[in-house]
C-alpha cells in the first residue's frame, strides 16, 4: 500500500471518530459527559471507572436487560457467591422510607459525607453529595423495563443531583424529563400507594457515591431478584422493623401479600420475621387498619437520614 493511501486511510479514521464523538447525531462527548469525566477524576477514567457510568448511564435499559436476562442467569453455581458478593460491594442500594425519600427531595442544604460505614455496610461506594435542593429528573425503569410483562407505570427511576442529572438529560431526551420538587414528591406518594418501597441507589461507576432514588416493585426489581434468588447482599435494611399492633390487625393478609422479602405471615394476626425484615414500610402503607408501623431495631445499621446525618457532621 502507497504512502498516499495509508494517509487517506488515517484521515478517514479520525474524521470517523470526530464525527463519533462530536458529530450533532452520533455526539459521545456531550457538556454533561465532560463533567462526569471531570468529577471522576484521572484514576477514574483511566481505569475505566468514567467509561463504565457512561455506558451504564447512556444505555441503561439495554444494560439492566443484559444483566438480569442473560448474564445473571448464566453464572455457574459453584462461584455465584463470590460474583455476588463483589456485584454488591460495587452496586448496592439502601432501604428507605417514604419519609425519607422525601426528605432528600426536599433538602434545603449542601450534604458532602463519605465513607458512611454506619449506614452502607459496604467499603465502596457509599458517598452522599448532593446540593440541596437537588436537580431530580425521572427516567425509564430499566428493571421494568427488562420484563414481559412489567408493574406500571415504567417511568419511575430519579436520577439524583449533578452531574447525573443534566446526563440523563442530554443523552436521553425522549425517555427522560426534569421534575419540579412538587412532582418528584408526586411521585414517591403514588409509588407509596402502589405498594413499592423506596431505595437509594450507589455505585462504584456512579462516582462512588449515591445517584438515584429507585420505586422498586417485588416483582421486576432486579436488586430483590439477585438477592431472593442469587443471595447477592444488594440491598441494606433501612435500619427499621415493622410492628405489629396485635390489639388492632385483624389478619387481612393484605401486608403478608405486599411484603416484598416474605417477612411476614398470617397465623390469626400478622407476624413479622424480624431477620427477614428490610424496614421498607410497604406493609404499614398498605394495612387498611394502620396496624403495622415502622421502629428503629438497633441491631441493624443506621438509618439513611440526610437532615439527622447532616446535624451529626455538623456537630464534628
Amino acid at each position: 500500500m502507497s504512502v498516499d493511501a495509508i494517509l487517506v486511510a488515517w484521515a478517514l479514521l479520525v474524521m470517523v471518530l470526530a464525527l463519533w464523538l462530536f458529530g450533532e447525531r452520533w455526539r459521545l462527548m456531550r457538556p454533561s459527559t465532560w463533567k462526569l469525566v471531570r468529577e471522576g477524576g484521572l484514576r477514574r477514567f483511566l481505569d475505566l471507572g468514567s467509561l463504565h457510568g457512561y455506558i451504564y448511564l447512556r444505555w441503561n435499559n439495554q444494560y439492566v436487560k443484559l444483566l438480569l436476562n442473560y448474564i445473571a442467569p448464566c453464572v455457574p453455581s459453584g462461584v455465584r457467591k463470590h460474583v455476588s458478593r463483589w456485584v454488591a460491594e460495587h452496586y448496592h442500594c439502601k432501604v428507605i422510607t417514604h419519609e425519607q425519600a422525601g426528605d432528600i427531595i426536599t433538602l434545603d442544604l449542601n450534604i458532602p459525607l463519605r465513607d458512611l460505614e454506619q449506614v452502607i455496610p459496604y467499603s465502596m461506594a457509599r458517598d452522599l453529595v448532593l446540593k440541596g435542593p437537588p436537580d431530580v429528573a425521572v427516567c425509564e425503569c430499566p428493571c421494568r423495563h427488562a420484563r414481559a410483562d412489567p408493574c406500571l407505570p415504567t417511568q419511575v427511576c430519579m436520577l439524583i443531583g449533578q452531574p447525573f442529572v443534566d446526563f440523563i438529560l442530554e443523552h436521553n431526551p425522549k425517555s427522560s424529563r426534569l421534575l419540579t420538587q412538587t412532582e418528584a414528591l408526586e411521585l414517591l406518594r403514588a409509588e407509596h400507594e402502589r405498594g413499592h418501597l423506596h431505595t437509594a441507589w450507589f455505585k462504584d461507576a456512579m462516582l462512588g457515591r449515591f445517584y438515584a432514588i429507585c420505586n422498586c416493585c417485588k416483582c421486576c426489581c432486579g436488586g430483590i431478584e439477585a438477592m431472593k434468588r442469587y443471595g447477592a447482599p444488594m440491598l441494606a435494611s433501612s435500619g427499621y422493623v415493622a410492628r405489629v399492633d396485635e390489639t388492632v390487625c385483624t389478619g387481612c393478609g393484605i401486608c403478608e401479600e405486599a411484603c416484598p422479602f416474605g417477612a411476614v405471615k398470617i397465623d390469626g394476626i400478622a407476624y413479622v420475621n424480624r431477620e427477614k425484615c428490610m424496614g421498607c414500610g410497604v406493609c404499614a402503607g398498605q394495612c387498611p387498619g394502620e396496624a403495622v408501623s415502622l421502629v428503629r431495631d438497633e441491631k441493624k445499621c443506621a438509618p439513611l437520614d440526610v437532615r439527622l446525618l447532616a446535624q451529626k457532621q455538623a456537630e464534628m
